[in-house]
């Protein structure tokens, strides 16, 4: 990996957040639209995502992308997405629990049924920084969360996957080691390392079948612990052929 592909993989994501901007400039929640007082914040709150443009507080912020129960909760999102992309990249969004929330939250709002010029910019904005995070030596969110949240923002893994693939510098390999450290236990245990409304098997089994072809090479190229590498072969067998195998982490289910 050069600087340059660095600098250009930094230009593509500013670009890309200057196009959220452009995009979604002067949106607003729906006039009418409404949320309990006594759980979501006051009608003055409530007002300001009725006014275009005005930046928000940060817990205001988490507290529009977040709830399940706005009326049109597409609106909202188009409202405060300019800010929310900027403040994902900064590492200055955190959800309960996981990135794949904040994609869950894009996927409520159908993100990809709005008109094309708002759909091409959500896209490559996503596709921008998952490209700019998988170069990135400390990114400010862990590759792991990245690619969740895309896979729940866009319901399809492989496109994400193929990127990383793509990816041979060693300091996508080295993510690719820090996130089968972090999935390991819940993939042994033939779980979705992330939570997910739908096609969770399918997407465990995909995810699985492409860490077994593509991890083991990668994850030597980083000197990665063998008991790692040992971890990615057991995916590859399955009941007693795993929990016998004398590699068998001891993990508890």
């Amino acid at each position: 990996m050069t600087n340059l592909d660095q600098a250009s993989a930094c230009l593509r994501l500013d670009a890309a957040l200057n196009r959220m901007v452009v995009t979604f400039q002067g949106m607003t929640a729906r006039p009418d639209e409404y949320n309990c007082e006594c759980h979501w914040g006051s009608a003055e709150e409530l007002a300001q995502l009725k006014v275009p443009d005005v930046e928000l507080e940060l817990d205001l912020l988490h507290r529009a992308w977040r709830p399940i129960d706005w009326n049109d909760h597409g609106s909202v999102l188009r409202r405060v997405l300019p800010q929310l992309s900027r403040a994902l990249v900064g590492g200055l969004v955190e959800p309960l629990f996981g990135m794949d929330e904040v994609g869950r939250s894009l996927a409520r709002g159908q993100w990809q049924q709005w008109p094309g010029e708002q759909v091409a910019a959500v896209r490559e904005f996503l596709n921008a920084w998952w490209a700019r995070t998988l170069i990135d030596p400390d990114p400010v969110v862990p590759v792991h969360e990245v690619l969740a949240l895309c896979h729940e923002a866009s319901a399809t893994l492989s496109p994400w996957l193929d990127v990383w693939e793509a990816q041979t510098s060693s300091v996508a390999d080295h993510h690719l080691a820090k996130a089968v450290a972090h999935w390991e236990y819940d993939l042994l245990g033939d779980r979705l390392p992330w939570e997910t409304q739908e096609h969770e098997e399918e997407t465990r089994i995909e995810l699985t079948a492409w860490l077994i072809h593509t991890a083991p090479a990668r994850l030597r190229s980083q000197n990665a612990p063998v008991e790692l590498l040992h971890r990615i072969r057991l995916l590859g067998l399955a009941g007693s052929a795993r929990w016998e195998d004398p590699h068998w982490p001891d993990h508890r289910y």
